[in-house]
């Protein structure tokens, strides 16, 4: 048995996502990278990669590491470069893509051995979280001006347009994308490469995943470009639990149980984003508030009915724990970090990785 609490990766899970990719690559032509800014885990990628075409990264870091330990195409974005870093970017990168004309002008004679891009901001998108959507008042997420663009086409051969976020909605990703060649439709015939980005969920559970694939092939056909998508929660979705232990019970109004792991600091994206993690199967007539361990008041997963009375010691598994959240895990009150496990295609569970109080102590001072 392993100490809780600890992130499990079920390997079969993930197959299934995997499967899906392929179908969306083989029908389509699409290229599928990696974002890793969801989801990083590189114990895994040894199954990724023979299902996808690469990476693509938010920062030096991530560029790094899609590069060392995914390998094939490794596409390199940031909001911003600086100066000492952009040669060692470029010396990880296939393709760099610049967030504005600004970066492009500074970096463009520096990122000249690689294929360079830039992102363009369609101003509308499919969030509905102000805090997620690119297309809010003022972003800063790319470039939206067709006439500005326009004069730097000659140091381009593509466009990343990142903006949607969790769309389940096959006919509100078809109707954005026709927004976008009715803006942008000149421009768009002038590029080799366009990556439509992430957060389309086309792995969910009856996503239409030919008529998707069609689109995309009539796009691609349209305009002559190569099509890039970037899945990060399609990839991971529901291949991933956090396993947690209760660690004491008691009753305020609402019976409550307290787990040996934090929402603030083991499922951060929950708590920044107002959501309730996941139970399976929440059902049962004992409903119970489960809490965080750490001081934070609201460190709360949420409200969830079991089949019976919660115990010291029973085993609390919390589903769709990988996208933004393994990525953004922390030691806020010096909480333990979760180990993490990988549930093979056999069936046998290997531990990767276990976390120490050096690895607390050193990520201080």
């Amino acid at each position: 048995m392993i100490e809780t609490p600890y992130y499990l990766i079920d390997k079969a899970k993930l197959l299934q996502n995997m499967e899906k990719i392929a179908q969306v690559r083989e029908r389509s032509g699409a290229k599928a990278l990696l974002a890793l800014k969801c989801f990083a885990t590189w114990s895994v990628f040894d199954l990724m990669r023979d299902y996808m075409d690469g990476t693509t990264s938010s920062s030096l870091n991530e560029v790094r590491l899609g590069h060392e330990r995914f390998g094939k195409e490794t596409h390199a974005y940031s909001v911003a470069y600086a100066d000492h870093e952009i040669d060692e970017v470029v010396g990880h990168a296939d393709k760099i893509i610049f967030n504005s004309i600004g970066q492009l002008d500074r970096f463009a004679d520096r990122a000249s051995g690689i294929v360079r891009g830039l992102r363009l901001n369609p101003q509308v998108s499919s969030s509905s979280f102000d805090l997620a959507d690119p297309a809010r008042p003022f972003s800063r997420l790319g470039e939206w001006d067709a006439e500005k663009i326009e004069k730097a086409m000659d140091r381009i051969s593509g466009f990343m347009i990142h903006n949607h976020c969790e769309n389940e909605d096959f006919e509100l990703f078809d109707r954005i994308l026709g927004q976008i060649e009715e803006n942008f439709g000149a421009l768009l015939s002038r590029v080799e490469w366009v990556s439509l980005g992430g957060g389309i969920h086309f792995t969910g559970e009856n996503y239409p995943l030919e008529t998707f694939c069609d689109r995309l092939k009539a796009f691609a056909d349209k305009y002559g470009v190569q099509v890039y998508l970037e899945p990060g929660e399609a990839s991971i979705t529901q291949s991933t639990t956090l396993e947690t232990t209760v660690l004491d019970t008691l009753y305020n109004g609402k019976h409550l149980a307290i787990v040996d792991s934090s929402i603030e600091a083991h499922m951060l994206d929950l708590l920044i984003y107002r959501e309730s993690a996941k139970v399976t199967p929440n059902k049962g007539p004992h409903r119970y508030l489960v809490c965080g361990k750490s001081c934070l008041a609201g460190d709360i997963f949420g409200e969830f009915d079991f089949e019976r009375e919660l115990k010291v010691g029973d085993r609390v598994s919390f589903q769709d724990a990988a996208g933004y959240t393994m990525v953004k895990k922390n030691w806020f009150n010096g909480v333990k970090m979760p180990a993490i496990a990988v549930r093979e295609l056999d069936g046998s569970i290997r531990t990767v990785r276990e976390f120490t109080y050096a690895d607390y102590e050193q990520s201080l001072s």
